[in-house]
């Protein structure tokens, strides 16, 4: 479902200026501390992209929308943070501990709170899930606002989707800077994966991996999936002698950072709608420097 065109007031762009000063000119004399609480509540776009830099710089032929609906206002979550947002889709910073989606229970969850910030203008718009994250893995997750751009990404995701990657604090020192990790994966009944080298009729995994620090008894390690199984990375990591931290379903013990140390930081993509390419990158959670430099 496309935003209405109804609440959106839309200016064009004709000469090389700066956001603030264009919106106090084109609201006939609005002051400019009103002007500028416009902009940082998320309720400007522009090109079809909420904006929320007061002196964004401005070009001829761009066009600047002021959504007059009521959910573009302040959004305020401690589970996750808004990294991005236009008509079309939402990239979020999901905290550990927070569920992707529904399980059947009444449990919040990232969906829950993406789908309460969207409902509150009336609009027809929701959040659907467009990829997952384990619940106690944090960083960057992606959701469409209808089922058609979903759909597009999901038909269309090793096309759409061109770099995505993670870092997890794993135990000991690995043994090689990098390295690939082949296997066949499947599950049994308590939802515990398995790892087989050679085909057991499981599903294909495969993970790169690069070592970007060895320090204090641990490895920081950057991952990158050439397939998305479930509990890949913390299967593939135990498999190599090197559980994630606090992965007690896969052999650690070590519960230094209270929580699981796998973390979603870097998201690229080409927008199914616009075609634009967008990049996004988190930084590495400070528990993970803390434990890694041993403090």
């Amino acid at each position: 479902m496309r935003r209405k065109t109804n609440t959106l007031l839309t200016f064009n762009v004709v000469a090389d200026t700066q956001l603030l000063p264009f919106l106090m000119e084109k609201m006939y004399g609005i002051s400019r501390n009103r002007a500028k609480a416009l902009i940082v509540n998320r309720v400007v776009l522009v090109d079809n992209i909420i904006t929320t830099h007061p002196l964004t710089e401005l070009h001829p032929g761009q066009v600047v929308q002021l959504d007059r609906s009521k959910h573009k206002m302040s959004f305020h979550s401690n589970d996750l943070d808004i990294v991005y947002e236009d008509a079309y889709l939402l990239v979020i910073d999901k905290r550990p501990g927070l569920l992707s989606m529904s399980n059947n229970s009444r449990q919040e969850t990232a969906q829950s709170v993406l789908n309460h910030y969207l409902e509150k203008g009336g609009g027809r718009n929701s959040a659907h899930l467009v990829h997952r994250l384990d619940r106690d893995t944090s960083g960057l997750m992606l959701y469409a606002k209808d089922v058609q751009t979903q759909q597009s990404f999901i038909q269309g995701w090793r096309e759409l989707v061109t770099d995505r990657r993670y870092v997890a604090l794993v135990s000991g020192d690995v043994e090689k800077d990098e390295g690939d990790i082949r296997s066949w994966l499947t599950e049994d009944k308590r939802f515990v994966t398995h790892s087989s080298p050679v085909d057991n009729g499981g599903k294909f995994a495969h993970t790169h991996y690069r070592v970007l620090q060895r320090s204090n008894g641990y490895s920081l390690v950057e991952l990158e999936l050439e397939t998305g199984r479930k509990n890949q990375i913390r299967v593939h990591m135990a498999q190599m002698g090197h559980p994630v931290v606090g992965d007690h379903k896969y052999g650690s013990d070590d519960d230094s950072l209270h929580r699981l140390g796998l973390h979603a930081y870097l998201l690229s993509f080409r927008h199914p709608v616009t075609g634009k390419y967008l990049r996004f990158e988190t930084p590495l959670p400070l528990c993970f420097e803390k434990l890694l430099n041993g403090r």
